[in-house]
């Protein structure tokens, strides 16, 4: 479950991540798009430098022990240089399970993320398949990614939650 999440703030890095699924939303504000087992928020401002357009998720919902595929548009509104980070934590339930900062030009290196950096200004759709593992718990969970430039200005934002109990 690890790469996952990984692969999350590796997609930010890239700006997006563009996953095969049933319904596209648009993220012109903050959007909300929750589902029964998964959903997303765009808390990012239209002033941020990544501007996402659609998050998508195959099979819909993520089910464990599965490969999961994640579809990101979106549009860099500036260069993405080396140094940009995002700040992720994931909980189960209320409870904490990882808080850290990802360097998110690494982790797209280390994903084969078709969008590396230095990540120039345009439109950008990003796939990518991960393994989810078989041993995720039977709970629900809550990925809450901030993203920032080398500057430490806002690159992206956006909250995840998955409930495996379904």
């Amino acid at each position: 479950m690890h790469s996952a999440f990984l692969l999350f703030a590796s997609f930010a890095a890239g700006g997006l991540v563009n996953t095969a699924t049933t319904e596209q939303v648009g993220f012109n504000a903050p959007t909300k798009q929750i589902r029964s087992s998964w959903g997303y928020t765009n808390c990012g401002e239209p002033t941020d430098a990544i501007q996402l357009k659609s998050l998508k998720v195959t099979p819909d919902p993520p089910q464990p022990g599965k490969s999961l595929t994640i579809t990101v548009e979106g549009e860099a509104r500036e260069t993405i240089e080396d140094g940009a980070y995002a700040d992720v934590t994931v909980k189960v339930g209320r409870i904490k399970i990882l808080q850290r900062e990802f360097d998110i030009c690494e982790e797209a290196l280390k994903a084969n993320a078709s969008v590396t950096c230095p990540v120039e200004k345009g439109e950008y759709t990003v796939t990518k398949t991960v393994e989810l593992p078989r041993e995720i718990p039977h709970a629900p969970f809550t990925v809450e990614l901030r993203g920032y430039t080398v500057e430490d200005d806002p690159l992206v934002c956006l909250d995840i939650v998955a409930d495996f109990r379904k």
